[in-house]
């Protein structure tokens, strides 16, 4: 009794630190965006370096994994749940990477004058953070249901992107000057659509430690 007592001890502090993760990484992608819209250079770097950071706590979470098996030896649904964590941290991981892509495109960007008012950018950016917040809270309260309510928010994420696309592609058509600024938006524009994707990957995982059913998320 007292060996489960300090597993689910320490699984729960793992938890703490997932959650800490993903506030970092919805942090980073604000900020991206935000470098984006105001031209903020000095904030795109931060982004960037701030990822070493990201990526540290991957690597910590992921080593109190490896000491948690080896130390508690824990069984079935406990198991399920360390794999859960590290499924879940290397998609938090690769969407602070999509969030340093953008404030990598933000950089190549420069001084450049806006192609156009950004309005639907900041909302899939704001739609994405907001799915990644309620998918870990989904896994910290093992809710199955609004993990799958919330992989189906990854729908609206889609359409604002394709929103973005057909919007870009015209003034590419109209005006082959604005093709490089046209691009490089449908770059920041796909970093976030993949970013709701990895979500939907976090959801499924939710339902799995949850079920027990691994199943792919269909929209």
């Amino acid at each position: 009794m007292e060996m489960r007592t300090e597993f689910h001890k320490k699984l729960r502090q793992i938890q703490d630190d997932v959650l800490a993760m993903g506030s970092m990484v919805e942090r980073a992608t604000s900020r991206s965006v935000t470098a984006l819209k105001e031209r903020d250079l000095d904030v795109a770097h931060q982004v960037i370096t701030d990822d070493l950071a990201i990526n540290e706590r991957r690597f910590a979470i992921e080593e109190k994994c490896i000491q948690l098996i080896a130390t508690q030896q824990p069984m079935a649904g406990d198991l399920r749940a360390i794999i859960c964590v590290l499924n879940i941290i290397t998609e938090i991981e690769r969407i602070g990477d999509h969030a340093e892509g953008i404030a990598k495109i933000v950089i190549m960007i420069g001084d450049e004058p806006p192609l156009k008012p950004l309005i639907d950018i900041p909302r899939m950016a704001e739609k994405a953070n907001d799915m990644l917040h309620r998918s870990l809270g989904a896994f910290i309260n093992r809710d199955a249901q609004a993990a799958s309510r919330i992989a189906a928010d990854d729908d609206e994420v889609d359409d604002l992107y394709n929103q973005v696309f057909r919007e870009l592609l015209t003034f590419m058509i109209e005006d082959p000057r604005t093709i490089t600024r046209a691009t490089r938006l449908v770059w920041v524009a796909h970093n976030l659509e993949r970013s709701a994707d990895r979500v939907t990957n976090i959801c499924e995982r939710v339902i799995h430690l949850v079920t027990g059913k691994m199943e792919e998320i269909r929209a």
